[in-house]
């Protein structure tokens, strides 16, 4: 395990790419991720939709719908003939499927550009994982725990509620992850950082799979992951992980 500073170190992951310096999923966010060190790169992928609602065959970067019509959004293809440059060769990839139905056309996309060993794909939907798997025995897998729209902890009508389910997930999540990845189903899980515990990180390592914990826009949080031996750590600001990051961008 490699040290810096006399603390574990643990994988810089730019979200979106760093989306804190440059606008997420594009190739300026890319670029600004591999300028700060990052060791992966994550995105999301999505399938277009038309004003009627119809799919329109292209896959986009993007986190949502109203995200996949911005005027500059990047197709799959493009995100990817940037990240196969020669300047991300030491750089891997996290692939974030946000809908589900369209796996094997993004491994497939992966394979033509000989990206596959570097990616990690990852997603929310359950029903994707067993159809990556099947498509693909290289790229690795992820589960991203748990299954949410929105952050209820910010909300102050909803925290309550969601604290007191946050403790019950902390008790029943590890388990299940757990299981999946000694059944081969997945390789790791990208856990919330509201779940990810010493006990967590600790059942997951004797599992065999690695943690990855998002987002976290906080440099001591950083560092209290960390020293807990996760796998990695993301971030829409990869320099927090030098301790220099800005306040997040206003809306």
């Amino acid at each position: 395990m490699s040290t810096q500073q006399g603390r574990h170190r643990s994988r810089r992951i730019g979200h979106k790419g760093a989306d804190h310096i440059a606008p997420g999923n594009t190739t300026a966010s890319f670029d600004a991720a591999l300028a700060h060190g990052c060791d992966m790169v994550e995105f999301d992928v999505l399938d277009e939709r038309a004003e009627d609602g119809s799919r329109t065959g292209r896959l986009v970067l993007a986190h949502d719908l109203k995200d996949a019509k911005r005027p500059d959004v990047l197709t799959l293809e493009e995100g990817l003939d940037h990240l196969a440059g020669d300047a991300f060769a030491g750089v891997e990839l996290d692939v974030d499927l946000k809908t589900h139905g369209y796996e094997q056309r993004v491994i497939e996309a992966l394979r033509e550009r000989d990206l596959e060993s570097r990616t990690l794909i990852s997603t929310m939907e359950t029903v994707s994982l067993p159809v990556v798997r099947r498509h693909s025995d290289t790229v690795r897998l992820g589960w991203s725990v748990p299954k949410v729209k929105r952050n209820y902890l910010a909300n102050p009508i909803t925290k309550p509620l969601a604290i007191a389910v946050v403790a019950r997930l902390r008790r029943t999540v590890p388990r299940m992850v757990a299981k999946a990845i000694r059944a081969g189903e997945v390789d790791a899980v990208m856990s919330h950082f509201s779940l990810v515990t010493p006990h967590f990180v600790r059942t997951v390592r004797r599992a065999g799979g690695e943690l990855y914990v998002w987002t976290v826009d906080d440099a001591d949080a950083i560092r209290r992951f960390e020293a807990m031996g996760v796998t990695g750590v993301i971030t829409n600001d990869p320099r927090l992980f030098e301790g220099e990051g800005s306040a997040p961008p206003t809306a």
